[in-house]
């Protein structure tokens, strides 16, 4: 009989939650299982991961093998990070000034200068250059902007 570790669903409808199980291989995914050793849930972040490792390393010593899901969340629990959070967490934004790494040899200062004026710019909440207006209470409203050529009369 091979025994595989493997996920089952115990969840309803929407609502996936998995147990970690030994399983005969040849059994259906929510079928027979010879013992339950953990569960996951994927839903909450960070995702909740409980695996009785005696229990997982007492049926790999007796020739279970894990699914390719069940040894990504044992790796998971090893390194102490939940693997759907990793996995799944979205890149975060990059930010609006390039980086040193992206800018090209001997273009530093031109880097530092932009990071200095985005900062400035963030910490007072007024733009960094003098050519823009600082409000638009302080620009004149566009039906008092005298055109060129117009006659008025």
């Amino acid at each position: 009989m091979a025994v595989r570790l493997r996920l089952t669903r115990v969840g309803s409808r929407k609502n996936p939650i998995w147990r970690v199980v030994a399983a005969d291989g040849r059994s259906k995914r929510d079928g027979r299982v010879l013992e339950i050793v953990g569960r996951y849930n994927p839903q909450p972040h960070p995702s909740e991961i409980v695996l009785d490792r005696e229990r997982i390393d007492h049926w790999i010593a007796r020739g279970a093998q894990p699914s390719e899901t069940v040894r990504t969340l044992i790796r998971a629990v090893e390194r102490g990070a939940p693997a759907a959070a990793a996995a799944a967490a979205p890149a975060e934004p990059a930010p609006a000034a390039t980086s040193a790494a992206e800018i090209p040899d001997g273009d530093e200062t031109q880097a530092a200068g932009a990071e200095e004026a985005i900062t400035s710019e963030e910490a007072s909440g007024e733009p960094a250059s003098a050519d823009e207006p600082a409000s638009v209470a302080d620009a004149a409203p566009a039906d008092e902007v005298p055109t060129a050529g117009a006659s008025e009369g």
